[in-house]
């Protein structure tokens, strides 16, 4: 039975939290639960739960002899992963993706300079075997299992840096970069010179080199933002 409502609740978020990052309930809108519990044909306890998350994510808020009101995109938590997977999924992509892009270009560069100082033996093998790992997966249509060593490659960088609050974007990383794969934001094979440089930061991360380390992740975010010019203009 719990199972069953943990389904049922999965299914009302995953209606309405697109919905909502969408558009199609503009801020100031009002959701009333009666006709909710209706719509999903769902309890109350139900669309309480979905709701709690809603507003978790800063999307919503409660208020009493209101109802449930939508809020301003100003307001929600832009760096849950739900909800950036949400708006990767809707009309708006080229610009969310273009947002998150110059997110990384600010923060990745700075935190490869900073694992050139502090990454430990383990975390620079780490980064070796994962740019191996996207040079072996970078030709014959392997997106998927390239994206696995991609994802992790980027959060060993952000880990490595030593910096909790970049550590903590990982995940925010992790949705930009499957996000581009699963809405074929990517070319049939990645960029052989993409490929390269994450060889070549990693690299510069094990030999100290931190001004190095930085320059060569500033040229992956530049040819990130150069690829969403092409394939999501």
């Amino acid at each position: 039975m719990e199972n069953q409502g943990q389904g049922l609740h999965a299914r009302v978020l995953q209606s309405l939290g697109p919905a909502i990052t969408a558009g199609e309930y503009p801020p100031g809108s009002v959701l009333r639960t009666d006709e909710l519990e209706q719509r999903f044909d769902v309890s109350r306890t139900v669309i309480r739960e979905a709701i709690r998350v809603l507003e978790s994510m800063r999307l919503v808020a409660s208020r009493r002899r209101v109802g449930v009101t939508v809020l301003p995109t100003e307001e929600w938590n832009v760096y849950d992963p739900q909800v950036i997977r949400w708006r990767l999924a809707g009309a708006d992509r080229p610009r969310q993706l273009r947002s998150l892009t110059v997110l990384r270009s600010a923060v990745e560069p700075v935190a490869a300079g900073l694992a050139a100082h502090l990454a430990t033996p383990e975390q620079c093998a780490e980064l070796t075997d994962h740019a191996l790992g996207m040079v072996a997966t970078s030709r014959g249509q392997q997106l998927d299992a390239y994206l696995v060593h991609d994802i992790a490659f980027h959060r060993v960088i952000l880990r490595s840096s030593g910096n909790e609050m970049f550590a903590r974007l990982g995940d925010v990383v992790a949705e930009v970069l499957t996000g581009r794969t699963h809405h074929q934001v990517m070319f049939t094979d990645p960029d052989p010179a993409a490929v390269t440089l994450h060889v070549r930061v990693a690299e510069a991360v094990r030999e100290r080199d931190a001004a190095r380390a930085e320059a060569l992740t500033r040229e992956i975010a530049a040819g990130a933002m150069a690829e969403l010019d092409i394939l999501a203009p």
